[in-house]
């Protein structure tokens, strides 16, 4: 099955990181995000693979080349001018029916994110399913007992509170609602949201992370020497 990686971003908030490589390049400990990624999908049985690239996108091509030495088969989409995620993906429908998806799904992943979680539990032939992951505070929460301190919580999960984490199972409906140029996140899924044509998985004791600022390189780092052992 066909997995996609969006790979194209500017990673303007990860500067200066992303002055000399796009943000799937930046090291997580002493490997890129998207070599993380690979790695991950490969445990997976997922070894074809099609990038989409554009910011400095000779620096994974140069990386991860065919794929071969990772296991793993992979070819590229280019983009020359920023299409967004949505137009990004739109851009590459014939390579995606053209390797045998003609009446699968595939899988859409975004290059910036870091987890552990079975993709294929969102697989059901012919939806359009995101995986949700649990929303962590970026600050410590205090809770009290009156006026009284009672215990201090480290950037905790909020209860019933989810968010998108970047991994999706598309069925080739998709392509009806993806823009020539925008995002995913912006354009097409609250499309799908209005004809009811979106599921959601919930993800509760999975690793996830999406590398956004220098703080999450840092702390990734840190975590990945447990969650990615080989």
């Amino acid at each position: 099955m066909i997995t996609v990686i969006l790979a194209g971003g500017l990673g303007k908030r990860l500067r200066p990181l992303t002055t000399d490589r796009p943000k799937p390049m930046i090291q997580i400990k002493d490997k890129p995000i998207i070599e993380l990624q690979v790695n991950w999908l490969k445990k997976f049985g997922m070894t074809d693979i099609i990038v989409l690239v554009g910011h400095l996108k000779e620096k994974i091509k140069r990386h991860l080349a065919d794929g071969k030495k990772f296991g793993v088969n992979i070819s590229y989409i280019e983009e020359h001018v920023p299409l967004g995620t949505g137009g990004a993906l739109k851009n590459a429908k014939n390579e995606i029916i053209q390797n045998g998806n003609t009446n699968k799904g595939f899988f859409v992943i975004n290059g910036d994110i870091l987890t552990d979680l079975d993709p294929f539990t969102i697989s059901q032939k012919g939806s359009m399913t995101l995986a949700l992951v649990p929303l962590k505070s970026t600050f410590g929460i205090v809770e009290t007992n009156g006026d009284l301190v009672s215990k201090f919580v480290e950037k905790p999960s909020i209860k019933d509170m989810w968010c998108n984490a970047g991994v999706y199972y598309f069925s080739n409906e998709i392509f009806d609602y993806l823009p020539d140029k925008g995002n995913l996140e912006t354009v097409t899924l609250p499309m799908l949201v209005e004809k009811q044509k979106l599921k959601a998985k919930k993800f509760s004791n999975n690793y996830w992370r999406s590398i956004d600022s220098h703080k999450d390189v840092e702390e990734a780092s840190k975590e990945i020497v447990h969650i990615f052992r080989k």
